[in-house]
């Protein structure tokens, strides 16, 4: 199983325990996409229900951490930065690394129903990997800067006092992405699997070689999509 710059100095770097991925909980926009027109989608907040799903989920994690440091990134998102808080994992505000290039794919500006509803309809056709919304992105725009961010993320386990876990507060396309680039995970792959709900995360747990592997798979939707031996190797 490969993954990047998966090399001697790379092995022998202080990669911590764990590399945890959070989704944000409901949004604004996931009760109500109609929301998209007026508010821009970095300002949507959570919904009692998204808080409700952040809170329980933030108790699962400190039950996984327990006593062990962690290092926390975080989408500049409002929504994401109110998951990061609200998760309590022992963080002040001020020591949270907002990181852009942990954002959700950009669609557009304020946005048009009828348009982005026309623009989702092509993308199934087209793919999600590669279809690029009008004014926004292609899911292969938000794969380089993830990939820009894990040069970053491994500059950080040279620091000796790295802490045992990461924990990266971002959004759902965004969290399959990360772990397409860690990988190695080929588009058809990437594209049969689905994103974890809202409040849900997914762990990265360092194997005894310092590689990693996924505590669970990720769910496949389409199972006619075999993954490779590789893909395979990415959870136990």
């Amino acid at each position: 199983m490969a993954e990047p710059s998966d090399c001697p100095a790379r092995r022998s770097a202080h990669r911590p325990q764990r590399i945890i991925l959070v989704r944000h909980g409901e949004s604004q926009g996931n009760a109500d996409d109609s929301i998209y027109e007026t508010v821009p989608d970095h300002a949507l907040t959570l919904t009692e229900r998204g808080r409700a799903e952040v809170t329980e989920t933030g108790h699962r994690l400190r039950e996984l951490i327990g006593t062990e440091s962690l290092r926390m990134w975080v989408s500049p998102y409002v929504r994401t930065r109110q998951t990061a808080e609200l998760l309590d994992l022992g963080v002040p505000t001020d020591e949270m690394r907002l990181e852009p290039r942990l954002r959700e794919q950009d669609w557009a500006n304020f946005q048009d129903p009828v348009q982005i509803a026309e623009q989702k309809r092509l993308r199934n056709s087209y793919g999600h990997f590669w279809y690029r919304f009008s004014e926004g992105e292609s899911g292969s725009d938000v794969y380089d800067r993830v990939s820009s961010f894990l040069e970053s993320l491994h500059r950080n386990f040279d620091d000796p006092a790295m802490e045992d876990n990461v924990v990266l507060v971002t959004h759902g396309l965004t969290m399959r992405l990360f772990c397409m680039r860690w990988f190695h995970w080929s588009v058809e792959f990437f594209e049969s699997i689905s994103n974890p709900p809202n409040g849900g995360f997914v762990v990265l747990n360092r194997q005894p070689d310092n590689r990693y592997q996924l505590a669970e798979p990720f769910v496949q939707w389409d199972s006619t999509v075999q993954p490779t031996p590789r893909e395979r190797s990415s959870w136990p």
